[in-house]
């Protein structure tokens, strides 16, 4: 597998477009802190790491509008890719919607949201957008 980000990302796709209510990634360190930030910005229910002698596992369960069926996760779109890398500083971090999505940043101190990286001072990797 050439880029698991993007693997992670369409697994999370595939599962919200059959309306799943819970979907299994294979883990890595970098899937877990993205999934944290998702979590942490409402965009899934919940998650659980499980862990195996090999890789391990994360349960991702999907929030759904409970009147409307919907999905909060309206698009995740992957950013920066092997082939072409994409960078920002903190002055010029990307905003999504005028401020109604997030942007999921790799930086030196970690994997935080657009604003978070922007507060703290700190640029990086630009992972994908969500909204």
């Amino acid at each position: 597998m050439t880029d698991p980000i993007a693997d992670y990302l369409t697994r999370l796709r595939n599962a919200i477009k059959a309306n799943h209510k819970v979907v299994d990634v294979p883990a890595s360190n970098i899937k877990k802190e993205i999934t944290k930030v998702l979590y942490d910005q409402g965009f899934i229910r919940s998650y659980k790491f499980e862990d195996s002698k090999v890789q391990g596992n994360i349960k991702i369960a999907l929030k759904y509008n409970a009147a409307t069926k919907q999905s909060a996760i309206i698009k995740l779109e992957r950013a920066s890719k092997p082939g072409l890398r994409k960078y920002s500083k903190a002055e010029s971090t990307p905003r999504v919607l005028n401020g109604l999505g997030i942007a999921i940043m790799s930086t030196s101190k970690g994997v935080m949201t657009g604003k978070e990286a922007k507060a703290n001072n700190v640029g990086g990797e630009v992972l994908c957008y969500v909204y």
